[in-house]
């Protein structure tokens, strides 16, 4: 199995980073601390997130321009957002942090519950992402390499429980999403993870 998910925190104060890490120390994650925008670019630069969780009141960079950036880079515009920001922010911070791709606004306080439900969910499709892309590279493999005879008795058992087991994931993770409010958010993504596993299984059907 792969490293485990990043999270990256973006907040300019250390008391809402250290509340930030206690709310998430129950999940699988590795919590990666950024203290500004300009942190927080720089952490994307060669490290993969699952999500980041982005502060919009910020001195210099605000949470809203560092959206814009992050969004802008090819390598990092897919990573889903979910911003937070205080309770008396301005009227429209929440419809200005869906206009720069936010999948998920929250206002403190916010329920430590909510917020960790919500990003399990991001993580756990994060995590899904990774493990298909290897089952459809294991696949593409097979498919472009004539197997020794006796080879696709061994083979494809082992393929078809791979693929089983991706398909009963997806079914998990669209259940868990939906009753953790997050399938608007999630519709795309899953829509899209949806589309992958089809065509896989439509592959293997072909070698077997």
């Amino acid at each position: 199995m792969p490293d485990r998910a990043r999270v990256l925190l973006v907040d300019d104060r250390e008391e809402n980073l250290i509340a930030l890490e206690a709310i998430l120390s129950s999940l699988d994650v590795t919590a990666v601390r950024a203290r500004s925008g300009e942190e927080a670019l720089k952490a994307l630069l060669g490290t993969d997130f699952a999500l980041i969780l982005l502060d919009v009141r910020m001195p210099g960079m605000d949470g809203f321009e560092t959206a814009a950036h992050i969004k802008r880079r090819e390598r990092t515009r897919n990573i889903p957002i979910i911003f937070l920001t205080v309770v008396d922010s301005a009227p429209d911070y929440a419809f200005r942090g869906y206009a720069a791709g936010a999948v998920d606004y929250l206002t403190k306080p916010f329920d430590p519950w909510v917020l960790r439900a919500k990003v399990s969910v991001f993580v756990e499709l994060y995590n899904m992402n990774r493990r298909l892309t290897e089952q459809a590279s294991l696949l593409r493999e097979r498919l472009n390499v004539e197997l020794p005879d006796g080879m696709g008795a061994e083979v494809l058992p082992e393929l078809s429980r791979r693929l089983s087991a991706v398909e009963e994931e997806l079914a998990r993770i669209t259940d868990l999403a939906h009753h953790a409010n997050g399938s608007t958010a999630l519709s795309g993504p899953l829509n899209d993870l949806s589309e992958r596993v089809t065509h896989l299984r439509a592959g293997f059907d072909a070698l077997s």
